[in-house]
């Protein structure tokens, strides 16, 4: 993927993840395993990279000029509850220095009152200050769990090629699945595996460059987690199939 800037450009621009990069990236590598595997549903998975791309992508730039706005609503409805509030402890305190001792019955169950009013309206700032978030995490954390399962979904097919199949003394079993492929098809199939993990990583990264949520931020890290570790096992099986091919 180029990341030099032209002349002019914006000097910040390899600072960010390109949602356009990486559909076009997708869309690249969905034409390859189509032309090299077009019998094998391993498209199937790249179509829907793809798809979640573009949702991911949509939905980011959806969320954040959505959330702005709501922002400034909360922070505008927030600043009035404080006002409300510190309005109401004002005329408590007027009330209770303008009375005189001996209506101190008239004065607590006010104060009582006033507190209460106060307690509640600071809880209501504290959702308003944090409903944003929290709107923008639900979208987010939806999409951050398709981009999860589809991984799985990408282990699955991974599972199946299996390099110790292509031994010589390899002894099949009755149960023993058949394959298809032979070491430098699955070589290439493993490879491509191993770039559609790599891309659904870069997808779940697109949700974290327009927020800021801490739970968000945490299941973008997991989602990279697991297709790090899958690619590894899938890089263990290719390691393997270089080994075949110098035997």
């Amino acid at each position: 993927m180029e990341h030099s800037l032209r002349p002019g450009g914006d000097p910040h621009a390899t600072r960010h993840l390109s949602g356009e990069r990486v559909r076009a990236t997708v869309a690249d590598l969905r034409s390859r395993i189509a032309a090299r595997f077009p019998d094998h549903r391993l498209t199937e998975v790249a179509d829907d990279l793809l798809t979640m791309v573009e949702q991911v992508d949509q939905q980011t730039q959806d969320t954040h000029r959505r959330i702005a706005r709501t922002t400034v609503v909360a922070r505008v409805l927030a600043a009035l509850a404080l006002v409300v509030a510190a309005t109401l402890m004002v005329l408590a305190l007027q009330r209770v220095l303008s009375d005189s001792l001996d209506q101190t019955a008239t004065w607590i169950p006010l104060i009582d009152s006033t507190i209460d009013t106060v307690v509640f309206i600071g809880i209501a700032v504290l959702f308003l200050w944090a409903f944003p978030e929290r709107r923008e995490r639900k979208g987010l954390l939806a999409l951050l769990h398709e981009l999860r399962s589809l991984a799985h979904v990408l282990d699955m097919h991974q599972l199946t090629k299996e390099p110790g199949r292509l031994r010589p003394d390899y002894a099949p079993t009755a149960r023993s699945l058949p394959s298809d492929l032979d070491a430098g098809q699955m070589q290439d199939y493993l490879s491509y595996c191993s770039e559609l993990l790599s891309l659904i990583a870069k997808t779940a990264a697109l949700c974290a460059e327009r927020s800021s949520d801490g739970t968000v931020l945490d299941t973008v890290s997991d989602v990279e987690t697991l297709t790090s570790e899958i690619s590894t096992k899938v890089y263990q099986k290719v390691a393997l199939l270089r080994g075949l091919g110098r035997d």
